[in-house]
């Protein structure tokens, strides 16, 4: 019976202690999955719209802001109209690692997500080539890849190996390219080519087949430049 006693106390002990050491984004309100998270964002943002005559709880951003990366969800908005109780546990807004979005916003407004690893992935890259540029002014440019697109020449900017960005779509590490002023974008290619063949489409030559990415997933194709189908391959919509 003594040992007992003592299993009991151990293991109300061993649950106490993993609730105190836990961080924050480890807690059970944060286990969530994203799936079920997005539902519950999706159904306050219905609800937000019944109750403005259709409007969005979305933050304001200057017009030429990225689509991707333009409509943001304002979680107070959503609060203040009661449509929604508590922001979701992997919400940026309450210190998770993802920013919640709008897609289709004025035609069918669907939650999507932004990885915000890639973000700062990204950013430790522009460090690099901001500091390349203030002693060099022009860009570190690499191979070209197509029209004014081109690879980062790596070793300009101190790497060993070409940065990579890891995919919020499948195992694939996607390149970071330049265009023609130097700004950096990620390169969807691969996953592009796993979608069109992976998802039902009928997109043409011409079309931005991002959208592919964007409907048929979770997560919003950030940071990305547009891009066509030619020959039943992913390539970059160029002038």
């Amino acid at each position: 019976m003594k040992h007992t006693y003592i299993l009991v106390f151990l293991i109300f002990a061993m649950i106490f202690l993993s609730g105190c050491l836990y961080p924050d984004n480890e807690l059970s309100k944060n286990q969530i999955s994203n799936e079920t998270q997005l539902e519950l964002v999706q159904s306050a943002i219905e609800n937000y719209q019944d109750k403005t005559n259709g409007l969005l709880p979305i933050r304001t951003k200057p017009s030429d802001t990225p689509i991707f990366e333009k409509y943001l969800i304002d979680f107070t908005l959503l609060k203040e109209q009661g449509s929604i109780a508590e922001i979701p546990g992997n919400a940026y807004e309450n210190g998770g690692i993802y920013q919640y979005a709008i897609l289709n916003p004025e035609t069918d407004p669907k939650v999507k997500l932004i990885d915000l690893r890639i973000t700062e992935a990204l950013r430790s890259v522009n460090v690099r080539i901001d500091s390349f540029r203030n002693k060099h002014i022009y860009p570190p440019f690499g191979e070209r890849i197509e029209g004014d697109i081109f690879a980062i020449d790596y070793k300009k900017i101190g790497l060993e190996s070409p940065p990579v960005i890891e995919s919020p779509y499948s195992d694939a590490l996607l390149p970071i390219v330049l265009d023609a002023t130097g700004k950096t974008y990620i390169d969807y290619r691969i996953d592009l080519n796993n979608a069109l063949k992976e998802y039902k489409n009928s997109y043409q030559d011409g079309d931005d087949i991002r959208y592919l990415l964007a409907e048929n997933t979770p997560f919003l194709p950030v940071y990305s430049l547009p891009y066509t189908i030619k020959d039943n391959e992913p390539v970059f919509m160029v002038e």
